[in-house]
């Protein structure tokens, strides 16, 4: 029903999302709840995913559709999580995510129209800016939410990358497929 609803309030989404071959993601604010926790020492020692991002980051995977990170922090808890769901394109620490999708997008002969981004804040907004589908969860920066295209129905962290994922599936005609094969 959440996707439904959230067609309804951003009809272009689907449209533009029939043709998407790449999505880009940030991670904290949009793959976690953007909370961190930093011990007295200064590193991070946990990242919490969600479970429903993870497998609808699968299923885009296992159906043609490639997935990146862009991520400003670096994280061993987000390369051991990128690895386990099959994310191939991987970049860590970041300082200007447009040079990096830039070249990524380069290196996959892809045009802005094929690609997707989520973000949530203003180191985002560079890439949000230029692909075919901007996305940003529900709690994203109000200027985040001005650039995006499809605002998620869940927050980052909450099962707002599966909305999206579910979102690219159904336009290309590959939910419905995917969904019947799961009660086999």
């Amino acid at each position: 029903m959440y996707l439904t609803n959230q067609i309804a309030n951003f009809p272009q989404a689907l449209e533009r999302a029939q043709t998407i071959q790449l999505l880009v993601l940030d991670v904290d604010g949009v793959l976690t709840d953007g909370s961190l926790f930093i011990s007295p020492d200064g590193f991070e020692h946990i990242k919490v995913f969600n479970s429903l991002d993870g497998h609808g980051i699968k299923l885009l995977v296992e159906n043609g559709i490639q997935c990146a990170i862009i991520s400003g922090r670096d994280s061993e808890m987000v390369k051991a999580r990128a690895s386990a769901l099959g994310i191939e394109h991987v970049f860590l620490g970041v300082k200007d995510k447009l040079v990096v999708f830039e070249s990524l997008r380069e290196k996959l002969e892809l045009p802005y129209s094929a690609c997707a981004a989520m973000g949530d804040d203003w180191p985002d907004l560079s890439v949000l800016a230029k692909v075919g589908l901007p996305v940003a969860p529900a709690q994203a920066h109000f200027e985040v939410l001005k650039v995006a295209r499809y605002v998620t129905s869940e927050s980052g962290g909450n099962g707002a990358v599966r909305e999206v994922c579910d979102l690219i599936l159904k336009a290309q005609d590959k939910y419905d497929v995917l969904l019947k094969q799961s009660f086999r």
